[in-house]
C-alpha cells in the first residue's frame, strides 16, 4: 500500500522537473469563493485545495510500482479544476511524465490552466469536456496521441498512456466510469493502445459500488463489470484524505461531510485500475453482459432461479444448463443464490448459457449506452 506519510517526508526539491520553478501556483484557497462561486452552488466537483495532497496523489498515480519502471508517460487528465494535481504532476521529471494533456471546459478553470502551457512545454490544454467521446477523437485528430506506443495485451507491458480523472459528483461522472470499464473487454476507446491504467479520484458513494463484493447490499452492475475487467486498488489510504474539508473545495455543507449524498463533502478515494491481460468478458459480448446484469440486478435480492425469467419469457429453462446433474460440477451455478451473491465465475457461466440459448432475445438494448448504472 502506498504510504502518503513516507512520501511527505521526502524533500520536495528532489526529482523535480526543470520547469517546476516556473509553474505559476494556484491562487490561495481563500480566493476561490470569488474565483469559482458556482462551485458552492452546484457542489458537483471536489477540487483538491492542498498542494501536499496533490503531490501525494501525483506520486501515487504516476510512480506506481505495479506499472514497472521507465514510465515516460503521456497523461490525459480530465476535470482538473484549477489544476492543483496538474501542477503536482508537472513537478515530476520528464522521465516519469513526458506529456500532460489537460481536458477542461470551464472558463474560470481555464484561466488557471492556460499559463501552464507557457511554463512547461509538456502541457497541452484542450478546452473540451472529458465527458464527451468526441473530445478523445479530437485528441487523435490534432495529433496529440501520435507519441502513444501500443503495448500488446498478451505481453506483461503497458502502453505509455495513462488516464487520470477527478470524477465529477453527478450522474455524468458515474456514467463515464461505467463506460470506461465497458470499453476494456472490447479494447476500444483508449484501450486500443493496450492495457491503459486509469487513476481516478472518486467519492465514497461511487467507490462503495465499484468495490462492493459479491453478497453486499450495494453490489451492482458496475461492481461486476469493474471486477471482471481490471485490478482496481486504492493507492492512498482514505484516512489520509480525511477529513474532506482539509483537502478539498468546496467545503462540505455541514462542515463534517456526508456519506449519503452524491454531492461533494463525503469521503474521497484515490484508485488505480489496471486492465487484466486476460478478460473474462470476451470481445463482442459486452452487450450480452449489460443486458443480463441490468435485467437480473433489478431483482438483486431474489434467488437466481426465480429471477431468470426477467431475461425473457421462458428463460427459467436455463436452470438445466446451469445446475442439472449432468453438468460438470465445476461448471454449475448455485441457482439458489441471490443475484447480488453471484461471483464473477457464476456470471461467466450464466452468460455462456444465455448466449447458447436458442431463444435469446435479438434486441438487447434496454436504454442508451449512458443509462445510469446506479439507480
Amino acid at each position: 500500500m502506498f504510504s502518503p506519510t513516507r512520501c511527505l517526508r521526502r524533500p520536495l526539491s528532489l526529482g523535480l522537473s526543470p520547469s517546476a520553478a516556473r509553474i505559476p501556483p494556484v491562487p490561495d484557497v481563500e480566493e476561490w469563493r470569488k474565483l469559482f462561486p458556482w462551485a458552492l452552488r452546484r457542489r458537483d466537483r471536489a477540487l483538491i485545495s492542498r498542494p501536499e495532497t496533490a503531490r501525494t496523489l501525483a506520486r501515487a498515480f504516476l510512480q506506481n510500482k505495479s506499472l514497472g519502471s521507465g514510465h515516460d508517460r503521456i497523461v490525459i487528465e480530465a476535470f482538473p479544476g484549477p489544476g492543483m494535481l496538474s501542477r503536482a504532476m508537472l513537478e515530476l521529471p520528464s522521465s516519469t511524465l513526458r506529456k500532460l494533456i489537460i481536458l477542461e471546459e470551464d472558463e474560470a478553470f481555464l484561466k488557471q490552466l492556460k499559463p501552464l502551457e507557457e511554463a512547461d512545454p509538456r502541457v497541452t490544454v484542450v478546452p473540451m469536456s472529458g465527458h464527451d467521446w468526441d473530445t478523445y477523437a479530437h485528441l487523435e485528430e490534432q495529433g496529440l496521441m501520435k507519441d502513444v506506443v501500443y503495448a500488446p495485451w498478451e505481453e506483461n507491458a503497458f502502453p505509455n498512456l495513462h488516464f487520470v480523472a477527478h470524477l465529477t459528483h453527478n450522474v455524468k461522472g458515474e456514467q463515464l466510469l461505467a463506460q470506461l470499464f465497458r470499453s476494456i473487454p472490447e479494447r476500444s476507446w483508449l484501450f486500443r493502445y493496450g492495457r491503459v491504467p486509469m487513476s481516478i479520484l472518486m467519492s465514497h458513494h461511487v467507490w462503495s459500488r465499484l468495490s462492493a463484493p459479491a453478497g453486499s447490499k450495494v453490489r451492482c452492475k458496475l461492481g461486476v463489470i469493474g471486477e471482471a475487467t481490471a485490478d482496481t486498488k486504492e493507492v492512498v489510504d482514505p484516512e489520509y484524505l480525511s477529513p474532506y474539508d482539509d483537502h478539498f473545495y468546496p467545503p462540505s455543507p455541514t462542515g463534517r461531510g456526508s456519506s449519503s449524498s452524491r454531492k461533494v463533502g463525503q469521503p474521497m478515494h484515490a484508485i488505480t485500475s489496471i486492465p487484466y491481460a486476460e478478460q473474462v468478458i470476451q470481445s463482442g459480448m459486452i452487450d450480452e453482459w449489460d443486458y443480463c446484469l441490468r435485467r437480473l440486478f433489478v431483482l438483486k435480492s431474489t434467488k437466481l432461479a426465480d429471477a431468470l425469467n426477467s431475461l425473457a419469457p421462458g428463460a427459467k429453462t436455463l436452470i438445466d444448463s446451469l445446475a442439472h446433474s449432468n453438468v460438470p460440477r465445476e461448471q454449475r451455478v448455485n441457482v439458489n443464490k441471490k443475484v447480488r451473491e453471484l461471483n464473477i465465475a457464476d456470471w461467466a457461466l450464466i452468460l455462456r448459457a444465455f448466449n447458447k440459448w436458442p431463444f435469446k432475445p435479438q434486441d438487447l438494448m434496454i436504454t442508451d449506452a449512458f443509462a445510469s448504472e446506479f439507480d
